[in-house]
């Protein structure tokens, strides 16, 4: 699961949490015990996770005396709006919860503390490479990675076996095979994938999937190319042969979950945690659902969804509030969060020890065997649309010319060169 859209993705936080009233404050303010005090912001935890928290932060604390820590739980459908207010009035936390692709937006702002300037490279190494990189910008650090999510396939094993399939498609290739077979077979549809501009980024990240080199390195549209034009077509040839819903132009990320859990739908591309989920929602539906590999192209990319951790520049305790970063994302804490929540980590010593333990339980339920197929994803996993600026924008303009040719308004190869103009001319 990115984009500002991937929190929509990690189905686990989208469900997690009450909403909190907002506290901001002006100025970083001592504790009543006269300790210096940071502010940590973190996006939809509680209350599945306070007790976990409580206990970090009281760990912190023992081990840093001369620190108190102020967690504020924001709703994430907030985040957005009050970081841009916070960061714009000077008023940030010391320590907050993104994700890189809306993070960079603000990186691009020079918002957030230069990491590349703070962290040694022996503790940089510490983390996957290819999730360190995804909270850079110029080759800058402005974040340090935290949990993470790869998509697997959970499909419904009864509908594949009415259409006669054997098994899960691992590929676009098969997965249009497989669109076709459900669709004569059984009068459903295979799946469900958003083209709202708004939402999910996955048809965006098929492309990369499929090859297609989304910006330049001087950041023109470099898609407008036989490669782009062919995954343009696969898309729209889809739509066309009716193996798509009409509403996947109009609907969200959600609809894809509503119709799975109906039994509507042979498969879901969505995190491992949310085998949980249908279980709770579509008892039924959960009897007859296993998981398979994410869904890729014949570049074999795999895409991963990160949350990361930064420090705001304008922070009155960059040294503090770079030590609890560290804290709350070093190896041993990211063990016991990915366990608790069913994420997975980001260093590599616990990502081993995530896969060790693991390794044992794959074959004892559905929701083992989907968290050992992401924890093995992930070894080549990557962000498949790296951090840019306006990447909100590239989704918008490849989203809204792609729903013109699935509508017949513009033939592919209009719609891939409009949509270049269209970002060229942002």
């Amino acid at each position: 699961m990115s984009r500002i859209n991937t929190w929509r993705r990690l189905s686990i936080f989208a469900l997690l949490g009450l909403m909190l009233s907002w506290v901001i404050s002006c100025s970083p303010s001592p504790s009543s015990s006269g300790n210096p005090e940071i502010e940590f912001w973190t996006m939809q935890l509680q209350p599945q996770f306070t007790e976990y928290f409580q206990k970090l932060i009281a760990s912190f604390e023992t081990e840093h005396k001369n620190v108190k820590v102020l967690w504020v739980d924001v709703p994430w459908s907030a985040m957005e709006s009050k970081i841009l207010t916070a960061v714009s009035a000077k008023t940030a936390p010391d320590v907050v919860n993104l994700n890189p692709d809306f993070a960079s937006q603000l990186a691009s702002r020079n918002a957030w503390l230069d990491l590349d300037a703070k962290v040694p490279q022996q503790v940089r190494s510490a983390y996957l490479p290819n999730i360190w990189k995804a909270s850079t910008l110029n080759d800058k650090s402005f974040g340090i990675p935290w949990y993470l999510t790869t998509r697997v396939t959970i499909y419904n094993t009864d509908l594949f076996k009415k259409a006669g399939i054997s098994k899960p498609p691992a590929t676009y290739t098969e997965l249009a095979q497989v669109a076709e077979a459900i669709k004569k077979k059984t009068g459903k549809y295979a799946f469900f994938v958003t083209l709202v501009p708004e939402d999910s980024g996955e048809v965006l990240e098929s492309l990369v999937q499929m090859g297609v080199q989304l910006v330049d390195a001087e950041g023109k549209a470099a898609f407008n190319t036989p490669a782009g034009k062919a995954a343009f077509q696969y898309w729209v040839d889809l739509y066309k042969k009716g193996y798509l819903p009409q509403e996947v132009l109009t609907q969200g990320h959600r609809r894809a979950v509503e119709l799975y859990q109906a039994g509507e739908t042979a498969l879901l591309g969505t995190g491992a945690e949310f085998m949980n989920t249908i279980e709770k929602n579509a008892p039924a539906v959960a009897q007859v659902s296993a998981a398979a590999p994410q869904i890729t192209g014949e570049t074999g990319k795999k895409n991963v969804a990160v949350m990361n951790l930064v420090v705001p520049r304008d922070t009155n305790r960059p040294d503090d509030a770079l030590k609890f970063a560290l804290y709350v994302t070093n190896t041993e804490n990211q063990l016991a969060f990915a366990k608790a929540a069913n994420v997975l980590p980001s260093t590599v010593e616990a990502l081993k020890e995530y896969q060790r333990q693991l390794a044992g339980d794959a074959k004892t339920s559905p929701l083992a065997q989907a968290r050992a197929i992401s924890a093995r994803d992930l070894q080549d996993a990557e962000v498949l649309v790296p951090a840019m600026k306006d990447l909100n924008k590239l989704q918008k303009a490849i989203y809204q010319n792609l729903q013109a040719a699935m509508l017949g308004q513009k033939t592919v190869d209009q719609a891939v060169s409009d949509a270049a103009l269209a970002w060229d001319q942002r």
